[in-house]
């Protein structure tokens, strides 16, 4: 009897881990699964850190350092300067500070302008191309031009449009439609500024339409359907169905876009050069001259964080006042 309890006991011991066995199997198996997607993300995002991390830290590296064109080949000796770079860039009565408030300015009503009149076309053209018709593929296929386009090639085309003499625009304005007692310019100048605006207007409202494109097809029909019933006029339906619930696509697309054309650099850089107007001095190709053309690397670099700087503060705020608003809502 005392041998058959010993057996019992032992087999039960025996048991005991062949039991956990799959147990741990299946721990193992799941922590798996879980694991296998940050895994197959982990190259992605080590290249993303080393692409756009690096770069970051040099920059704000140089920011603190004195940097000009006496330390390029060894930029690693260049002597501390502490906060003086960005004292400088924030001095706004010195000339080095007036013209970066100047820019900064001249950036915000570019941004604001653009920004808002891409939104303006972009959700006009979604809202006509809504509702079927014959073309409308091929239509909202021309409308997508502009955004599948190089954005150097895009943009050269246009610096030959607004030549004075040779170019498409002022032939049409003085020429053909006689809008103007003298041909102007256009890429120097007060002009420059609105030249600038409609290049980057045609370059993101596409931008726009597509996002915007994909927000209504989420909209149920039978809500306009209902609406047309309640007698609701189009412009009503817009104000009352289509807008709101576009509001969450909005909240990110007017973001995008704000970071987009806040730091664009191409659009300037290709259509004025290396030395842009005055009237279109955005804040990009302030500090890409106070960098590359005064050869002052550190000054540049002091620019550059207190422009990422701003964008941070800005992007902060926006997401707390919209999620706030949100909350609110709900």
């Amino acid at each position: 009897m005392p041998e058959k309890v010993i057996d019992r006991q032992t087999a039960g011991q025996e048991a005991a881990p062949q039991g956990a066995a799959p147990a741990r199997r299946r721990i193992r198996e799941k922590f798996g699964r879980s694991a296998l997607p940050y895994l197959l993300l982990l190259p992605a995002l080590l290249a993303e850190l080393l692409i756009h991390l690096v770069p970051m830290v040099t920059g704000i590296v140089m920011a603190f350092k004195q940097l000009t064109q006496f330390f390029i080949r060894d930029w690693g000796s260049a002597p501390w300067s502490g906060f003086d770079n960005f004292k400088v860039a924030l001095e706004f009565d010195a000339p080095v500070g007036k013209a970066l408030l100047h820019s900064f300015w001249v950036t915000c009503a570019f941004t604001v302008l653009s920004v808002g009149l891409s939104w303006l076309i972009g959700v006009t053209a979604s809202i006509f191309t809504q509702d079927a018709f014959r073309g409308r593929g091929l239509l909202r296929a021309a409308f997508m031009l502009p955004y599948a386009l190089p954005v150097f090639a895009a943009v050269i085309t246009w610096s030959f449009m607004f030549q004075r003499d040779t170019g498409l625009i002022n032939h049409v304005l003085h020429d053909q439609l006689h809008l103007t007692s003298d041909k102007p310019f256009w890429l120097i100048g007060d002009n420059s500024f609105w030249a600038l605006l409609t290049v980057s207007v045609w370059k993101s409202w596409p931008f726009a339409f597509l996002t915007l494109t994909a927000g209504l097809q989420n909209i149920p029909r039978e809500l306009y359907e209902a609406a047309a019933l309640d007698g609701a006029g189009v412009w009503q339906q817009i104000r009352r169905i289509t807008l709101p619930s576009l509001r969450p696509v909005n909240l990110v697309l007017v973001l995008v876009l704000f970071l987009w054309t806040f730091n664009d650099f191409n659009t300037p850089f290709v259509l004025f050069g290396k030395s842009a107007p005055q009237a279109a001095d955005l804040i990009s190709i302030h500090i890409y001259q106070s960098s590359f053309i005064t050869w002052n690397f550190g000054q540049g670099s002091a620019m550059s964080v207190l422009l990422l700087l701003f964008l941070l503060l800005v992007t902060a705020v926006y997401l707390f006042a919209t999620n706030r608003r949100r909350g609110d809502a709900e």
